[in-house]
């Protein structure tokens, strides 16, 4: 089933982020440390930190600065204590917006989240305002060129609720949280790349903005990523992609 890909705009967005390395290990450190922290050090009996753990190394973290992320999570080295924090608003042109942190410190984190809201034309909202408008969704997603009968065999055996092919060629496999792994697993042990693979905030509905707020949904999405507390943003809003330089 073509179609466009639901996901360009986080995978435009992670990309922006991924270019500021040294915020990107301090996020990465810091979801490891926390993985670690409530499901143990082990990763193949920790799926959170697995996937933490596979992120960092994609990012070409040393595998000494991982360990001790994981050490710090379970007790055995000396570490902050972070606590992980959602906030929910609204941004330019009423896009909804998601902002999942990990913090010491949660007054200094509101602040901040709250700062780049207001300076980026959005408001912070009372808990349970957007987060109904999405759901948790496993993604995964393949280059142009694999071969989509392979994908879906594998993937719908293993526990997938959709495949799809976008108008670029691009494979992309949905699945529940909790089958999230076995299906990452089985299409990896089948020997496939998976270019892209993480637990997210899926919208429901699409808000549709003009040129205009688009560019200022990026700026606060930007913005909140800056931020050192912040591990990701997720929006409904529907962007436009030739603003961002995307082909």
């Amino acid at each position: 089933m073509a179609g466009h890909s639901k996901w360009a705009n986080i995978k435009f967005r992670k990309a922006a982020q991924d270019a500021r390395r040294g915020k990107l290990f301090t996020k990465l450190i810091r979801e490891i440390t926390v993985s670690a922290r409530g499901g143990g050090g082990d990763v193949t009996s920790n799926s959170r930190l697995r996937a933490a753990v596979d992120k960092a190394l994609a990012a070409n973290m040393t595998r000494d600065t991982i360990d001790r992320a994981v050490k710090r999570g379970t007790g055995e080295l000396d570490g902050v204590d972070y606590e992980e924090i959602r906030y929910e608003g609204y941004g330019p042109g009423g896009a909804a917006i998601l902002v999942e942190c990990t913090t010491d410190n949660r007054n200094r984190t509101v602040g901040e989240v709250r700062h780049a809201f207001t300076k980026n034309g959005g408001s912070l909202a009372a808990e349970g305002s957007v987060a109904y408008l999405f759901d948790r969704v496993g993604v995964l997603t393949f280059l142009q060129g694999t071969d989509e009968e392979t994908v879906m065999e594998i993937a719908v055996a293993a526990g997938a609720d959709e495949v799809e092919v976008t108008d670029e060629g691009i494979v992309e496999v949905t699945t529940a949280p909790e089958v999230f792994d076995a299906v990452h697993d089985a299409l990896r042990s089948a020997g496939l790349t998976v270019e892209f693979a993480e637990i997210l905030q899926r919208p429901s509905s699409q808000a549709v903005l003009d040129d205009e707020n688009s560019e200022k949904v990026m700026g606060l999405i930007d913005a909140l990523d800056e931020l050192d507390d912040v591990q990701e943003v997720f929006t409904n809003a529907s962007l436009v992609a030739e603003l961002h330089g995307e082909d």
